[in-house]
């Protein structure tokens, strides 16, 4: 093989490693004393790092890997803090770890890292071409799909927005079947509890697990609610928001224990919060665009413009991670401020 196409294999080969590899933290670390000084791991609790691995190994795209990654990072940073309040005595039931492992669980089944077969679709874009009913694969939502498409009241940029709606609520009914998974099999293994005092811990377990599957489907029931309105009678002129993430919270903070002046303040930290999710939307694209750009230039065996260009895909990932990182961290805050006042308002 030629020198100049060794390197462009060589190159190649570490398009996607850089891109991970690319803006690594300060606490990142060998994984262990027989690697290479340059193969430094992503994260400091080696579970997730396997999760990471086995996703890299499975070529993940570019968008995949780094959603992936702002997953990990938030669990890593509730398992960092978890482990320090267990050291401080504050964990006794263990709750709060059980709910770790709930919600990494939901991780590797939404990425098909759980060893089930994946029978998830990547493509997050309105689909024009008759097969989107085999991506809700709902009979509900196909069905309330070719009601709205079909109906002549949604503009071309209505229907991206009402699939991107269809597309979250089944990702919303995912994650709760795989909560539900882990809740059946959780009391499975507790009928064979013996002691009365660890009966009673689990039993309290298993009442906040229940808790956090009574919201989920709320959330759930709502939504369709939403999607069979908006279907029958098209979009409002008054709809308060585009992204199907806010609207979902903003849906759960009106029925909430708000007052009126803290209602419209959580209203206005959602149209931020929806400015920064457009954003992320953006840099998802480009790195779309960036990733088969460079395909292309692989094609034609430039070794120093793929080089260059690898560096430039490399710092739009890091964006894309860190941004969809604050997103998701966003969410989540935003997500347990609405569900708990939500949750104290239903039970009153």
């Amino acid at each position: 093989m030629s020198g100049p196409l060794c390197r462009l294999v060589l190159l190649l080969c570490s398009v996607p490693l850089l891109g991970v590899r690319a803006g690594v933290g300060k606490y990142s670390r060998a994984a262990n004393e027989n690697r290479a000084d340059e193969e430094v791991v992503e994260f400091r609790i080696q579970r997730l790092n396997q999760v990471w691995e086995k996703a890299q190994r499975l070529q993940f795209s570019p968008v995949k890997l780094a959603e992936l990654h702002s997953d990990l990072k938030i669990q890593e940073k509730d398992e960092l803090n978890w482990k320090k309040l267990k050291a401080e005595g504050l964990d006794d039931d263990g709750e709060k770890e059980a709910k770790l492992r709930r919600s990494l669980n939901v991780i590797l089944a939404k990425y098909g890292l759980d060893g089930k077969k994946n029978t998830q679709t990547e493509d997050n874009n309105y689909i024009k071409d008759g097969t989107e009913n085999d991506v809700l694969n709902d009979p509900r939502l196909e069905k309330l799909w070719n009601k709205a498409r079909t109906s002549g009241k949604f503009s071309e940029e209505e229907l991206d927005n009402l699939w991107r709606e269809f597309l979250h609520h089944k990702e919303k009914t995912n994650e709760y079947s795989i909560l539900l998974d882990t809740v059946s099999r959780t009391e499975e293994i507790h009928k064979n509890v013996i002691s009365p005092d660890e009966n009673e811990i689990k039993t309290e377990d298993l009442h906040n697990k229940h808790t956090d599957l009574k919201e989920k489907l709320r959330s759930i029931n709502q939504g369709f609610d939403r999607l069979r309105k908006i279907s029958h009678e098209g979009y409002s002129g008054e709809r308060d928001f585009n992204e199907p993430r806010v609207n979902d919270l903003w849906d759960l903070a009106r029925t909430a224990n708000f007052s009126q002046s803290e209602l419209e303040s959580f209203k206005e930290e959602l149209k931020h919060f929806e400015t920064k999710i457009e954003k992320h939307q953006h840099y998802q694209k480009q790195l779309e665009i960036s990733h088969e750009k460079l395909k292309h230039i692989a094609e034609t065996g430039d070794v120093e413009h793929l080089k260059k260009s690898t560096e430039k895909h490399n710092a739009l990932t890091d964006k894309f991670k860190q941004l969809g990182y604050k997103v998701k961290k966003h969410l989540q805050d935003l997500t347990s401020r609405v569900s708990k006042d939500g949750l104290n308002h239903n039970e009153l």
